[in-house]
């Protein structure tokens, strides 16, 4: 799909999902200009598929595809609220600390049912509890899908219900200065007036840690649309109450001040049908092609921007990861550390063998950009 018609459909979800989270339907030149198979194709991407359903059959159109995905968004939400639960009351009783993150929460905030759709439930628990943790999740019927690695351990149980267990909020390899930032993130924390052991975010601290979410998955690898809705869904949330002056130092210490003031313009002239600059154009430009999770074209980008597009030393770092990222990714290796150049030989190898696809098309942007 070119990007002029891609545009043109972003402009149309996003029309749509404005009308839905604004109870209001959608106008019938919007809709009699619909191409359903196309939209339903970038819904997807950005997981706004059961809002934008909502606003079609607001508007008398109840198309198979759209109707089947917000049934599926609905139930998938009903499924992982009844597993969460299940899980929290273990850890409850276990005396494991916890804190649901994100969507988690939001979902609850979107006027209806399944308006959020859910890919995973996130839940940040004590960091030394780790093999409870995995006992627990398999006594309730879960498979550990990956233990030990990166800053979380990921479990999955059929039909629908992904979790994961976080030991911190942010990862040191991926975004260092956040992650030094929640380093001692259980003194930002309250308790749960009904728990033990369930905490939450006061209302200026969620704020802040789901902008800094969207700001690690912006300079990734990108963020869609969707990021753009949950400014919208927490600015009515949370009104006028917020103590701006605490949020503005707090962003300013993490170092998203700029993303911050440029996410929430596009935000409120989405929702508020103002016309966008040059730039904002640009700027939403790449919201709309990253889809919900980024893409491997805008990771190689920015890491190639962050080493001054240089491919030769984005070579190396790919061939010869960091300590850091050693100790994050292969922690086996790590902890042998003389074993450490048979890693430089045998990540190639694991590509090869697990990622071939991923692996050429990495090579192949990172022959079309970037200085030599």
């Amino acid at each position: 799909m070119e990007i002029k018609e891609y545009r043109k459909h972003a402009a149309d979800m996003i029309a749509l999902t404005v009308c839905a989270l604004n109870g209001t339907t959608p106008d019938a030149a919007l809709t009699a200009q619909l191409n359903l198979p196309a939209l339903f194709e970038i819904c997807q991407q950005h997981l706004l598929t059961a809002c934008v359903a909502y606003a079609l059959e607001s508007a008398g159109i109840r198309d198979a595809a759209f109707a089947e995905a917000k049934e599926k968004s609905v139930c998938k939400n009903i499924l992982m609220d009844a597993d969460r639960k299940k899980v929290l009351v273990r850890l409850e009783a276990a005396g494991i600390w916890y804190m649901p993150l994100k969507g988690a929460v939001m979902k609850d905030w979107y006027p209806k049912l399944g308006m959020r759709q859910m890919s995973d439930n996130d839940i940040l628990c004590d960091d030394t509890a780790g093999p409870r943790i995995r006992e627990i999740m398999e006594e309730l019927g879960f498979t550990c899908v990956h233990y030990g690695t990166g800053h979380d351990d990921t479990y999955h149980k059929e039909p629908v219900s992904n979790f994961e267990m976080h030991r911190e909020l942010f990862d040191i390899v991926l975004a260092e200065k956040l992650h030094h930032y929640y380093a001692d993130v259980k003194e930002k924390l309250i308790r749960d007036s009904d728990s033990a052991y369930g905490y939450h975010f006061r209302d200026e601290d969620f704020y802040i840690y789901v902008l800094a979410h969207e700001y690690e998955h912006y300079t990734l690898g990108g963020t869609g649309v969707r990021s753009l809705i949950d400014i919208e869904i927490m600015q009515r949330r949370f009104g006028d109450s917020l103590d701006q002056d605490y949020v503005a130092r707090e962003i300013e210490k993490l170092g998203i001040s700029s993303f911050v003031q440029q996410s929430c313009t596009l935000s409120d002239k989405l929702f508020f049908g103002e016309p966008l600059t040059d730039a904002e154009e640009q700027a939403l430009d790449y919201f709309i092609t990253s889809g919900v999770y980024g893409t491997q074209e805008h990771r190689v980008e920015n890491q190639l921007q962050e080493k001054d597009g240089s491919k030769l030393r984005y070579l190396f770092r790919r061939v010869f990861p960091s300590m850091n990222q050693i100790r994050t990714f292969d922690p086996f290796f790590y902890r042998h550390k003389w074993l450490i150049p048979v890693l430089w030989i045998w990540r190639p190898i694991r590509g090869l063998l697990h990622s071939r696809e991923k692996l050429t098309k990495e090579l192949k942007l990172l022959l079309r950009s970037g200085k030599q």
